[in-house]
């Protein structure tokens, strides 16, 4: 089979039996060797029966959820290529033909982009259309270099093999997401084909919450980007924080008529280690996502963890350390020297917000390193120890087993050749009585013979 259109279904009874239709007179208008499979997630309206007339197949999905209904259906689909599309009607479905074409050229999905194909009025609420999908289009062509245009287009198909290959994982509405983000990460060939969406056919209101799914979304987007979840920043952090720990580190600054001085150095200090920490967080994240197989492997962050032994975190960690370590006797020096005394905090912050921003800063190293060697144990499965004593045992067993089990076979080879052997000497036996019947019955007759001679002269 070429193709299986997938409709997620939950109470779609007002549409359902047209898109299973539509659909199926797509297949027989375009010569096509396909399937309609409707994803019902627990429908109580008839859905079910309603689709069945239609000519659609019915697989039921236990687990609730957009993400789980399809993948439920992609499961169960058999043709080589999926399409899937909501079963609401606002996707018109005898418009697959440049998608499979797509498929058929070697892509491996190929997206609707509605933007680009056209919006009809009252087919998608004004903060959707000219907000949520174009931000959050947006931010996932930024986080993944992605060029997909229309990230949430429900009309979608895609070879099915290659689609599994991903392991999508999310049961929501940011299963569209996932799709394509994990897709992009693998450089899948991903192409758009401009769609339509018309108002849906339901009197009801839709499944989609604008607030709770645009923020499954964006939630999505981040986790699965460390690098602009936690590196980016974090590098942004650090550098602000370096730059005006050491500006301030000699004395006030002033811009304009605006002056910053040790107040603003704990500042500083402040978002040096946050960055270093979000940095660092990026990193762990990174190595996670690598060896748990949520994200490809990153020859970059590979280079970076060779590099990064623990021997080396704990050294930088270590380094850290002794400059915080010194820069607190200095304080303690600068403190003698005033009698220890009331000092002045412009002066002495100076010295004491550096310390202790390094001392945090190697704790944070050291810990750090330890984190990732642990992340780096590999779990493997050894192979078990084994008796010598046991094993010959299990060897004289079994060579055992193969003699009790090649003995039947010989007594029965030796049976046979005794009873070839006996019916062979009865032959002999009976040849030879033959014989000597035969050579009796010729003496009888001479015997006769000479009688009858005998008698004759007799006479």
């Amino acid at each position: 089979m070429e193709l299986s259109v997938v409709m997620p279904c939950l109470n779609e009874a007002e549409t359902v039996e047209t898109c299973v239709r539509k659909t199926i007179g797509f297949f027989d208008d375009n010569g096509i060797d396909g399937e309609v499979v409707i994803a019902d997630n627990g429908s109580t309206d008839g859905s079910q029966q309603l689709a069945r007339d239609a000519g659609a197949r019915v697989v039921p999905v236990i687990d609730k959820g957009y993400g789980n209904a399809l993948m439920g259906g992609i499961r169960a689909a058999r043709g080589r290529y999926v399409a899937m599309g909501d079963a609401d009607d606002s996707y018109d479905f005898t418009t697959l033909g440049p998608f499979l074409d797509e498929l058929r050229d070697g892509a491996d999905l190929v997206m609707g982009n509605r933007f680009k194909g056209g919006i009809a009025d009252g087919a998608m609420p004004p903060l959707h259309r000219y907000l949520g999908n174009p931000v959050l289009s947006f931010v996932g062509r930024l986080f993944f270099g992605s060029k997909i245009g229309d990230f949430h287009c429900g009309l979608r198909a895609f070879d099915k093999d290659a689609i599994l290959r991903l392991g999508l994982q999310t049961g929501g509405m940011e299963f569209a997401s996932e799709m394509v983000v994990k897709a992009t990460l693998q450089g899948y060939d991903i192409r758009e084909v401009p769609t339509t969406l018309s108002p849906d056919g339901r009197t009801r209101a839709p499944h989609l919450n604008t607030w709770r799914d645009g923020w499954r979304h964006l939630r999505f987007l981040m986790l699965y980007s460390p690098r602009w979840l936690f590196l980016i920043p974090g590098l942004v952090f650090m550098t602000l924080g370096l730059l005006a720990g050491i500006a301030l580190s000699t004395g006030p600054v002033t811009v304009g008529e605006i002056a910053f001085d040790v107040d603003t150095l704990v500042g500083a200090g402040a978002a040096l280690v946050i960055g270093f920490q979000a940095v660092l967080f990026a990193l762990l994240t990174k190595v996670y996502a690598m060896q748990e197989g949520f994200l490809p492997h990153d020859q970059r962050v590979q280079k970076i963890i060779d590099w990064w032994s623990l021997e080396r975190g704990l050294l930088l960690g270590g380094l850290l350390a002794v400059a915080g370590l010194g820069g607190l006797v200095a304080s303690l020096l600068h403190w003698r020297v005033n009698s220890f005394g009331e000092l002045d905090p412009r002066e002495s912050l100076r010295i004491v917000v550096p310390a202790a921003t390094a001392l945090v800063m190697s704790l944070q190293a050291i810990f750090a390193s330890l984190f990732v060697s642990i992340l780096g144990i590999r779990r493997r499965q050894h192979p078990p120890v084994v008796d010598p004593a046991e094993e010959a045992a299990g060897v004289v067993d079994a060579a055992a087993r193969r003699v009790a089990k090649d003995e039947p076979a010989k007594v029965s080879a030796g049976r046979a050749a005794g009873t070839a052997r006996t019916t062979g000497n009865a032959g002999k036996a009976g040849n030879a009585g033959k014989a000597a019947a035969r050579k009796s019955g010729a003496t009888k007759a001479s015997k006769s013979d000479v009688s009858d001679d005998d008698g004759a002269s007799g006479k």
